[in-house]
C-alpha cells in the first residue's frame, strides 16, 4: 500500500471512529431537533437556517433536502438559508455590519412559530450570536448544530431550543459528521410527517 493510499484509509478510519463516537451520545438529540423541526411545520411555521464559512454549504444542504427531498417524494416543506443570497449578504455587509448579516434578515422574515437552524463549525459567530437573539426577540425557537462543546451560545440558549454539540472537532473533521448528523435529521422529519 502507498503512503498516499495509507493516508486515505486512515482518513476514512478517523471519521468512521468519530461517527461511531457519535452516534452513542447524539442519537437522542437528534430526534428531539427532528421533533421541533416538525411542530414548527406543523404550526405553519419554516425553518430558517444560518451559518458562516464551510458550515454554510450544511445548511444550503439541509434547506435544499426540505425543498427538495432527502430519499422519498414527499411535498416541498418550507426552509430558508439566510447565507444563499449572496447580493443580500453583501449589501448587508457593504456599510461594515458583518454583524447584522443574518439578524436583519431574522427581523425581516422570522415569525412566532418559525424555527432557527444554526449550524457552527468554527470561528467568527457574533453574526450567529445575534441571528440567535433576533430569532428569541421574535419568539422562534433555535436550534443549534456545533462543533464545539461549550461555546457562548449555550448560554443564549433558552429552555425550549436545542442544542447538539461535537467533541471540539476541528472543522475539516467537524463538517463529514455533522453532514451525517443532517441527514439523520432529515429522514426524521419525512418519517414523522409523511411515514415511510
Amino acid at each position: 500500500m502507498s503512503d498516499t493510499e495509507h493516508k486515505i484509509h486512515q482518513w476514512f478510519a478517523t471519521h468512521m471512529e468519530q461517527t461511531a463516537q457519535a452516534a452513542s451520545t447524539v442519537a437522542p438529540l437528534i430526534e428531539s431537533v427532528a421533533d421541533a423541526c416538525v411542530s414548527s411545520l406543523l404550526q405553519d411555521g419554516k425553518i430558517i437556517a444560518c451559518a458562516n464559512g464551510n458550515a454554510n454549504v450544511l445548511t444550503q444542504y439541509f434547506c435544499t433536502a426540505m425543498l427538495s427531498r432527502l430519499e422519498q417524494e414527499r411535498p416541498a416543506l418550507p426552509a430558508i438559508n439566510l447565507g444563499a443570497d449572496a447580493t443580500t449578504y453583501s449589501a448587508i455587509c457593504r456599510e461594515n455590519r458583518f454583524n447584522d448579516t443574518f439578524s436583519r434578515q431574522v427581523q425581516a422574515v422570522g415569525k412566532p412559530g418559525d424555527l432557527l437552524f444554526v449550524v457552527v463549525d468554527d470561528g467568527h459567530k457574533a453574526n450567529l450570536i445575534q441571528a440567535i437573539q433576533a430569532a428569541h426577540d421574535r419568539e422562534m425557537q433555535v436550534v443549534v448544530l456545533s462543533a464545539r462543546e461549550k461555546s457562548d451560545i449555550t448560554s443564549l440558549m433558552h429552555p425550549e431550543d436545542h442544542e447538539l454539540t461535537l467533541n471540539d472537532l476541528p472543522p475539516h473533521e467537524a463538517t463529514p459528521l455533522l453532514m451525517v448528523i443532517i441527514n439523520a435529521i432529515c429522514d426524521q422529519i419525512d418519517q414523522k410527517l409523511f411515514g415511510g
